[in-house]
């Protein structure tokens, strides 16, 4: 019993400590990089004591990391600590590599970005007139393959990317809208990119990406999971957990495991250092020339003309004081997951978090790291512990008999 509360006081002193390991950086940090460092660090300190961030985080500016930090647990049932070697499922951030990779056998004569998507997937016919570049930008209109999955789908069966094909050929679900006629987005278009990436490759969707990507850009701890094949046995693994009414704290998420055999729109997993050799391979044109990496952050246009501000896997944005950046979220089983890139000002902002909850209690504090990073004020969050809020739970009568209650 002794032992035991050791190990767990241990754990608590290392979270209440937000212990990290942190990157070294070539040149030092200048007075104005310290300090925004500092002001980081306290934000997500105080955010991960109110138990609204785990995870990981880099912050870096004209490419020099300025904080590189871990707040909280890996692993709760082994008491293991978040490092940055800790390796998170990246979810949606998974969309920026599977449209990359497209892109890369565009730029190898392979396909074409205009090619109908029933020329690599036939079974498809019935949706004849989607192409390539209506999947990548969510222009084609496709239902969502989960909602297909969990209403006609054999539950039996783990869902896989070759079985949400044979089930859209088998249903014939209709489009919600004739393609490229408006933008929603949609996982089940990066389902079937990953699949004709595999198609016209003759390789894997792991295979290739590791090859084309991940090897390139020595992103070592970065390769593509599934539960049905992998079993999840990964190094560093940061397991995703989310959060009961209760405040139980759940692994092994139930709703994930039917899902986790499909790719291209998410099963990637990562760490943030190597999603920061991700960027930077990006801005170097490791990968393509000049010129067809600025294509991948086009904004792509609807029949309209109206913009969709995506391009290949990528939000775009413009800030009256940010200017250009580009960004992705991601959700789902535990993770919460973040990657922006600044065009203008050089400016990195990546995190991962793995204590997704029902509760909506945490939060990605993006809008106060940009202030932060632009020197501009925050606004202060004005918090109760839960030991005050307890303290005052209960019903409450005043002189009138109204009864008001605090839970």
């Amino acid at each position: 019993m002794k032992k035991r509360f050791s190990s767990l006081f241990l754990v608590i002193l290392l979270c209440s400590l937000c212990s990290c390991k942190s990157t070294l950086n070539i040149l030092p940090l200048s007075p104005k990089q310290s300090e925004n460092a500092k002001r980081l660090d306290s934000l997500y300190s105080e955010m991960h004591q109110y138990g609204e961030f785990n995870g990981n985080v880099l912050i870096a500016e004209n490419d020099t990391i300025i904080l590189h930090k871990s707040y909280g647990i890996a692993n709760r049932e082994k008491e293991i600590p978040l490092d940055t070697n800790s390796v998170f499922n990246l979810a949606s951030i998974t969309k920026q590599f599977t449209a990359t990779a497209i892109y890369l056998l565009a730029n190898d004569h392979k396909l074409s970005l205009d090619d109908d998507l029933t020329k690599f997937l036939p079974e498809l016919q019935y949706y004849n007139g989607i192409t390539i570049n209506h999947l990548i930008h969510h222009t084609s209109g496709l239902p969502d393959y989960m909602n297909l999955y969990s209403e006609k789908g054999d539950q039996s069966k783990l869902a896989t990317n070759d079985y949400i094909i044979e089930l859209f050929a088998k249903e014939k679900p209709e489009l919600l809208f004739k393609p490229n006629e408006k933008w929603n987005y949609s996982n089940t278009g990066y389902v079937l990119l990953a699949s004709i990436i595999e198609r016209v490759s003759h390789t894997s969707y792991p295979v290739f990406l590791g090859e084309r990507i991940f090897i390139p850009l020595a992103m070592t701890q970065t390769n593509v999971y599934c539960i049905h094949k992998d079993n999840l046995n990964v190094k560093n693994l940061a397991i995703g957990y989310e959060e009961d009414a209760s405040g139980n704290y759940l692994g092994n998420i139930a709703y994930a495991k039917s899902f986790d055999g499909v790719y291209g729109q998410g099963r990637i997993y990562s760490t943030t250092s190597d999603l920061f050799k991700w960027l930077k391979g990006l801005k170097r044109n490791q990968l393509l020339s000049a010129a067809q990496t600025k294509s991948l952050f086009t904004n792509y246009q609807l029949n309209s003309g109206e913009n969709t501000n995506y391009g290949f896997g990528w939000f775009l944005n413009t800030h009256k004081d940010y200017g250009n950046y580009i960004d992705h979220t991601g959700n789902w089983a535990g993770y919460i997951t973040l990657i922006e890139q600044h065009l203008d000002n050089n400016k990195t902002v990546i995190m991962l978090q793995n204590n997704g909850n029902a509760t909506g209690k945490t939060k990605i504090p993006f809008v106060n790291t940009q202030k932060i990073m632009y020197d501009q004020k925050i606004e202060p969050n004005l918090r109760l512990s839960d030991e005050i809020q307890n303290k005052y739970k209960g019903i409450y009568v005043s002189e009138k008999g109204n009864e008001t209650k605090i839970v």
